[in-house]
């Protein structure tokens, strides 16, 4: 099982939710959702979402080395600011992994997942509202 989070940066509040086969790629399983993205906000993803230009003009993705064209100082130091941006939305999927359904294999009947997953993002939630931002 595969499940794509949306998490909002500011708030670190769980806001959308996507669930597939653990095959589907992440971009593709973005694509399907139907999950509309105003211009206005703009989109930190990681490189699972190469060609997310093409839908949402304003996202960030940071940039990919190869043999032949290694990374510049400057894109080194563009990739290091996405990636301190972007560590709020790993530290909600670390607070998720506590629960221990992405952590381990998932045995339990399929169908199910997903009503486990959105009742545990609610209780992340919940929490979070209810302590403020130290959870």
């Amino acid at each position: 099982m595969k499940t794509q989070l949306v998490a909002d940066a500011e708030t670190l509040e769980i806001s959308a939710l996507n669930f597939s086969n653990g095959k589907r790629h992440d971009f593709r399983i973005f694509k399907e959702s139907g999950l509309r993205i105003t211009e206005k906000i703009t989109v930190n993803a990681d490189n699972g979402y190469l060609g997310i230009h093409k839908i949402h003009k304003n996202s960030l993705l940071p940039k990919k080395k190869s043999k032949k064209n290694p990374l510049s100082g400057k894109d080194k130091r563009n990739n290091k600011k996405l990636s301190r941006q972007r560590v709020f939305t790993e530290h909600v999927i670390g607070k998720i992994k506590i629960f221990k359904i992405l952590s381990d294999r998932y045995r339990n009947r399929r169908r199910r997942f997903e009503l486990r997953f959105k009742l545990i993002a609610g209780i992340y939630n919940f929490e979070l509202k209810s302590r403020g931002n130290d959870f």
